[in-house]
């Protein structure tokens, strides 16, 4: 076990970039912190495309309150539980992870630890995001050294919005439409984190042409989440080319089972509105129409597999 020094300072982003103004640190783009009852999930933006595949391994590989962990590009993604586990550091083996996850009034705390060049990317680096209120730092790391700090950001939620049917058989896309309405929504202010396509049953009667529907995925402090909804429906009645639009709304960082195998059986086979209108008001979702019911099935379908992104896509023929 290694000992940390008992010494604390606390930064801001800006103050953190005026003292360590050095070639050797390279500030993370940006930090989400989202929260639902004692689970977090950590949207961090790597400075470097692929070095951050590199932090996701070792990442899984030492931290026990790291229940999932991925990559996307620059942006890397935990999963964790709420707690505190000692770290037992092993250079190149288990050189960096998560000590301590703590949801403290309206911020979340992540004490981040690593050795060498993991340790400054521990504090430092993630100190200067978009999206860090202040980082206590307790060792700077860098060189052989042990680097340890808590990253404090806005407790955020969760809201997955699911959307389908807004295109014709002569003009539109869907998966464009969506997308415009996230980078619409994201210069207002939103934090739009994600787009994922779900491919529904290919042989659907009713089908456009590629039979897909789409889930954005959102962070939001808690006062603006009815502010986000309405404005998505504002976009869409704007927007759809459809008379069948509709979307549903998922919060927090779990999906229920029955949800996901929903979302499965639309992809083998045809599905009634009812069938989707049913299992949403049993689990409590929010599924409306736009400006038709017939979207519910699809919409209701995406939310189910925004986190599966190899599901999300395959075709069952």
């Amino acid at each position: 076990m290694m000992f940390y020094s008992d010494i604390m300072e606390t930064f801001t982003p800006e103050e953190l970039k005026k003292k360590f103004n050095t070639p050797w640190i390279a500030p993370y783009e940006k930090i989400i912190t989202m929260a639902d009852g004692d689970l977090v999930e950590i949207v961090e933006y790597h400075p470097c495309v692929s070095g951050s595949h590199w932090l996701v391994h070792q990442y899984k590989n030492s931290s026990k309150l790291i229940l999932n962990a991925y990559r996307d590009g620059n942006k890397q993604v935990f999963l964790t539980k709420v707690g505190k586990e000692d770290l037992d550091f092993k250079a190149s083996i288990n050189a960096a992870g998560i000590e301590e996850v703590a949801i403290e009034g309206d911020n979340v705390k992540i004490v981040h630890g690593g050795l060498a060049g993991a340790g400054v990317g521990a504090g430092m680096c993630r100190g200067m995001a978009i999206g860090v209120k202040e980082v206590q730092l307790f060792n700077e790391g860098g060189g052989s050294k042990l680097g340890k700090a808590a990253v404090i950001s806005p407790k955020m939620e969760k809201i997955v919005v699911g959307i389908d049917d807004t295109d014709t058989k002569d003009q539109g896309a869907t998966w464009t439409t969506a997308h415009n309405i996230g980078i619409e929504l994201k210069k207002e202010g939103f934090e739009y984190i994600d787009h994922v396509i779900v491919q529904l049953f290919p042989h659907n009667p009713f089908k456009t042409q590629n039979c897909v529907s789409i889930a954005l995925t959102f962070a939001v402090l808690p006062d603006e989440k009815d502010k986000l909804i309405n404005r998505i429906q504002e976009l869409l009645k704007r927007d759809t080319l459809s008379d069948k639009t509709s979307i549903a709304i998922l919060e927090g960082l779990t999906i229920p089972q029955k949800l996901r195998d929903y979302s499965i059986k639309t992809k083998t086979g045809m599905v009634e509105v009812e069938e989707a209108e049913s299992l949403a008001k049993e689990l409590n979702i929010p599924l409306m129409a736009i400006t038709g019911d017939q979207g519910k099935i699809g919409a209701l379908a995406a939310i189910g597999l925004y986190n599966d992104l190899e599901e999300a896509v395959k075709v069952y023929y």
